[in-house]
């Protein structure tokens, strides 16, 4: 069966569209990683955050987990984003954290053209991250919240941050075939 990521185009012959999302806990790396991604293979980069509405991105700021209802106006917003993609025959790389299950479930509006790929770590190197930041909303007070919601999924790719981000996105294509 053909692969349906052929890398190189932002448009696959079938004008399906696809969308890669990058997901995992704050720190992992999603922008970095999505970024470099995205660049290497000529597709569109979205960033998950830019779609949080102001309220989202105040309580954040204050240290305040983000519980389900507060995620649901993103979510929404980024599944449209999503649909709007598949639907131009766009192809894209999303950095979002995507923590459960069922939040994965409402950003895959065609299982077929939407995959996951997670990036993990472990505590110490996701808190030194976070400590290094500066000028983002996401502090390292609320890692422990994060990974506490964190359900990684059964299947799907799974990638271990602890190398170079070059090295992330050849595991990253290497496995996807793209």
């Amino acid at each position: 069966m053909d692969n349906p990521l052929n890398a190189g185009t932002c448009r696959p012959a079938d004008a399906s569209g696809y969308v890669l999302i990058i997901a995992g806990v704050s720190g992992a790396g999603k922008t970095t990683v999505g970024k470099a991604l995205a660049e290497r293979l000529n597709w569109r980069y979205i960033e998950g955050d830019d779609f949080h509405p102001a309220a989202n991105v105040a309580k954040m700021q204050r240290g305040e987990p983000l519980n389900d209802a507060d995620r649901e106006p993103w979510l929404r917003r980024l599944r449209e984003e999503i649909k709007t993609c598949l639907d131009q025959g766009e192809r894209a790389v999303l950095a979002c954290s995507a923590l459960k299950e069922s939040y994965r479930a409402r950003l895959r509006p065609d299982p077929e053209r939407v995959h996951f790929v997670f990036l993990t770590g472990s505590y110490e190197t996701l808190h030194r991250r976070l400590a290094q930041r500066r000028d983002h909303f996401m502090g390292p007070d609320l890692l422990t919240s994060q990974l506490e919601t964190l359900d990684l999924p059964e299947g799907g790719l799974i990638v271990d941050i602890d190398q170079p981000v070059d090295a992330i996105v050849d595991a990253i294509m290497a496995d996807l075939s793209l």
